[in-house]
């Protein structure tokens, strides 16, 4: 038997509607490469983990009798992975094309410690799924993360095979095992949201660099609501406070009080 050379690693919380064409996906969208799917349960009370056992029998599911959240969900299910890439996907997706092109990117350039693809919606509209690091410049208005990666990301129109950035969006990360075991994977201080920012600059920080292929895509059923919008605060308060210092953390605390006194003021009109 050939050794495990990618582990799938899913967290999953009350997803089961969106695991039989995320597991399709997979196994169509891998074919020919010798791969496992670990599934992390966090506590599901919508009969995910049953379903599993019962339809997807050679998954590997691990059932926390808590919510661990996303990235200690993530942490736990590699260690049990046997895998020497790792591919780190959101239960509710659909993988659109094969990833072997990704796989041997990583392969032949050992610099690169983490890769994305281009993300779509639910109606198959691109989402930019990159960013800039947090800076002061951009804690006003989060968007800008974003909007600063320049006009193709804006777009979706891109010109290029792969593009160097800061971050990439956790719903797809495909990294080296290696790298995330010396970075140590994600904080566990965060519980959801801006702990792929966090993780991405940890690989930073090892020399690793991250690289975005927008030839291959993946849709993202992501949705938005305001209680989203103040995890993510919050989580860039965290990251804010872990990864920044001197008059650099001083004014990105400023510059993200801003930022909510804005929205406070546009719930508070209604916008």
């Amino acid at each position: 038997m050939q050794p495990i050379e990618l582990s799938v690693i899913i967290v999953n919380y009350n997803g089961m509607k969106y695991l039989n064409g995320c597991f399709g996906s997979l196994y169509a969208q891998l074919a020919g490469i010798n791969f496992e799917i670990i599934v992390l349960d966090n506590d599901s009370k919508d009969g995910s983990c049953d379903h599993i056992k019962q339809n997807f029998k050679e998954v590997r599911l691990i059932e926390s009798t808590e919510n661990l959240g996303f990235g200690r969900g993530n942490n736990a299910a590699v260690e049990a992975a046997n895998g020497k890439y790792l591919l780190l996907i959101n239960n509710d997706t659909i993988v659109q094309d094969h990833l072997l092109p990704a796989l041997e990117f990583m392969r032949n350039d050992e610099s690169v410690g983490a890769l994305g693809i281009r993300m779509l919606d639910g109606n198959g509209n691109y989402i930019v799924a990159a960013g800039k690091f947090p800076a002061p410049v951009n804690m006003i208005r989060l968007k800008n993360m974003f909007l600063m990666m320049g006009r193709e990301f804006r777009s979706g129109n891109f010109t290029k095979p792969y593009y160097n950035v800061d971050w990439l969006g956790g719903s797809f990360l495909l990294m080296p095992k290696k790298v995330y075991d010396a970075v140590g994977g994600f904080d566990k201080d965060y519980f959801m949201y801006v702990e792929d920012v966090d993780l991405c600059k940890k690989v930073a920080n090892a020399g690793y660099r991250r690289v975005f292929m927008p030839g291959l895509s993946y849709i993202h059923f992501v949705g938005f609501s305001r209680s989203r919008d103040n995890l993510v605060v919050a989580g860039h308060e965290m990251y804010i406070k872990k990864n920044m210092s001197g008059f650099l953390k001083g004014a990105s605390i400023s510059a993200l009080y801003i930022n909510k006194m804005i929205k406070k003021v546009k719930r508070a009109l209604g916008r």
